[in-house]
């Protein structure tokens, strides 16, 4: 295991869960009606107590991009795929409490 692969990998894994809440905030401002533009959507589960739930919901990308780096033989960019899947799952942890 090289620490760049395990870096690269650490830095996808939080870019696709990045695209992953853009895509989750898209839908719930388009089925919600409430608003389109993400920024008032982020705020609105900020304060509604949802933002951890919205959060893990785009760390599913995560799972794609860990399948992808295991079937390839990449166990290192896989690692950094799941490490940085550790990290948001103690930030939405830490976001409830």
């Amino acid at each position: 295991m090289t620490k760049k692969e395990i870096l690269q990998g650490f830095i996808i894994g939080l870019l696709t869960t990045s695209i992953g809440v853009f895509i989750a905030s898209i839908f719930l401002g388009k089925f919600s009606r409430k608003s389109d533009r993400i920024l008032e959507v982020l705020k609105a589960a900020q304060s509604e107590g949802f933002l951890g739930k919205l959060i893990s919901l785009g760390a599913i990308l995560n799972l794609i991009c860990f399948f992808y780096f295991i079937q390839k033989k990449q166990d290192s960019r896989a690692a950094g795929v799941l490490s940085a899947t550790i990290l948001i799952a103690v930030t939405t942890l830490l976001i409830k409490l």
